[in-house]
């Protein structure tokens, strides 16, 4: 996640805080009825969670109905603690659903909420590409209440359980493992699938259509892999879907165990080119082509599988802990494929993309803003995977690899932010890390170096003058390549200058010759 293949001019959507809510969901239970005459769903939620600090009132996020029609309206909810009725008012109102009553930390209680509505977003309602009638849920980042009562933030994770009842000729794809399909006398199918591992619900996804379904082969013996496309195309979105089977096989040896029970991918409706629902990642519909032309698109979402959906980021505002780790790891991926120059090459045409961002905004990577779909950029994809790349670059790769797999171990099934994730990194390196950290990470700007040399014939030296034309001076190791040898050099003020000496003039001189830095470089020789 997240290749926008749609760019949304005005989607402002306020990042909800959770810090001092007394409720931790434990378990959802969905059940849904769609049908093919019009958008309305009907739904039954039933959220066990548990009391975290004594309260005498529990919201959970839903949309109210807008302006124009669409949205939810609760018919019936009530609060029980056991099998006791705690109470059954509320009030639905400002996109939550208020109850008050009583209870007390350590409690575990329920809540029931009967709701109906058009989707004001959230789940997607369309056709598809073939004019076909889809269903497609599409949570990120807090989208999910559009459809679904739930606590909408990634730092409550909980199980999750779909029923879904709609036209007998549809199929439905979930998170976790199908425990029935059964078809009912009014041409209606329910479909029941059950997610154990707790979510968070941004991947939290139902997709209904008319598939065709095959097996792509199971990795360990234990997790198969799915692709569900579309019958008019499929046996092009067959042979396209088909690596991720091993795609998925080589981050498990990369990172750690897979948490999930299978892995479904899916030709979608979605705003986005992927999104990767846990264990059933949706694939934009044009995805499919016979061609096999995404195959780093794959592996970006099953890296979501280890990163952003079990090990999550504790708030949006440390996205990069999702998508600068999907990023990279891609490249590390396909540089395992096709060779580091592979590698070089995409990390040089993102550095362009990073360096490019920059002169339009004045925001860092680790970044607070409330406008969760303005975090989908250059920072938080490709800077983020740049910070990857230097932390690799300076540490090596042994200690690197060791880096991730601990990291993930450490944090599976749970959430961290970017300062863990530097304890981590710290930890297993035996290096202080906070200045990379902070200068890469909490720092807007990126270094702009203008680097001049100049040889002396008589002493056959070369004095390199560095320069930081940024406002927010870095420490780097930056490496110099003079003919065909390769000196580093510690940088960490406005102007140094550094005499090396050489047998003869050097025909030129490269910075950062083997893509190391993310950096603006220029190079000139004085007269």
């Amino acid at each position: 996640m997240k290749n926008i293949i749609i760019f949304l001019l005005s989607f402002s959507v306020c990042q909800l805080l959770y810090a001092q809510s007394p409720v931790d969901v434990l378990h959802y239970q969905f059940s849904l009825q769609l049908n093919e005459k019009s958008d309305t769903i009907s739904g039954l939620a039933e959220i066990k969670f548990l009391v975290t600090q004594n309260s005498d009132q529990f919201r959970f996020d839903l949309t109210n109905i807008n302006e124009e029609g669409k949205g939810m309206t609760v018919t019936a909810a009530k609060l029980s603690r056991g099998n006791q009725l705690v109470t059954g008012a509320f009030i639905h109102e400002k996109d939550e659903v208020l109850f008050k009553g009583a209870l007390q930390k350590g409690d575990t209680a329920a809540v029931i909420i009967h709701y109906k509505g058009i989707p004001a977003d959230g789940l997607i309602i369309s056709k598809n590409k073939y004019g076909h009638r889809t269903f497609f849920s599409d949570n990120w980042p807090n989208r999910a209440h559009n459809w679904i009562p739930c606590v909408d933030h990634p730092s409550d994770k909980a199980a999750v359980r779909f029923t879904v009842v709609a036209p007998a000729h549809f199929q439905v794809v979930s998170n976790g493992i199908q425990v029935e399909e059964t078809n009912l006398p009014d041409n209606t199918k329910q479909t029941t699938w059950q997610e154990d591992v707790p979510l968070p619900t941004k991947v939290m996804v139902i997709g209904v259509a008319d598939f065709a379904v095959a097996n792509a082969g199971m990795v360990n013996n234990c997790i198969p892999v799915s692709s569900w496309v579309f019958p008019e195309n499929r046996s092009q979105g067959y042979y396209d879907y088909a690596p991720a089977k091993d795609i998925l096989s080589w981050f498990i040896q990369y990172i750690g165990p897979y948490a999930y029970s299978k892995l479904a991918n899916v030709q979608s409706k979605t705003i986005f080119g992927g999104m990767e629902n846990a264990s059933a990642i949706f694939y934009y519909e044009n995805s499919v082509t016979g061609k096999r032309q995404e195959e780093a698109l794959l592996a970006h979402e099953i890296v979501h599988q280890w990163f952003g959906n079990h090990a999550t980021e504790k708030s949006f505002a440390h996205l990069w802990l999702s998508e600068g780790f999907a990023t990279y790891l891609t490249h590390v991926y396909i540089e395992s494929r096709y060779g580091t120059d592979s590698l070089n090459k995409r990390m040089k045409n993102e550095r362009r993309e990073v360096l490019d961002f920059v002169k339009t905004t004045n925001r860092p990577v680790v970044d607070n803003t409330p406008e969760l779909m303005q975090l989908l950029n250059a920072n938080s994809y490709q800077k983020g995977g740049w910070v990857l790349h230097m932390l690799r670059r300076q540490l090596g790769d042994p200690v690197f690899h060791n880096i991730i797999r601990k990291y993930y171990e450490t944090y599976a099934g749970k959430n961290a932010d970017t300062r863990d994730f530097q304890q981590i990194a710290e930890t297993v390196s035996g290096k202080k890390l906070g200045t990379f950290i902070n200068q890469w990470l909490y720092t807007p700007e990126n270094p702009k170096l203008d680097i001049i040399w100049k040889y002396d014939e008589s002493k056959k030296t070369v004095s390199i003058t560095v320069i930081q034309l940024q406002n927010q001076l870095f420490e780097l190791p930056l490496q110099i390549a003079i003919g065909n040898k390769t000196e580093t050099l510690s940088i960490s003020r406005k102007t140094e200058t550094f005499v090396l000496p050489v047998s003869s003039k050097p025909a030129t001189i490269i910075a950062d010759p083997n893509t190391s830095l993310l950096i603006d470089a220029k190079v000139n020789q004085s007269n």
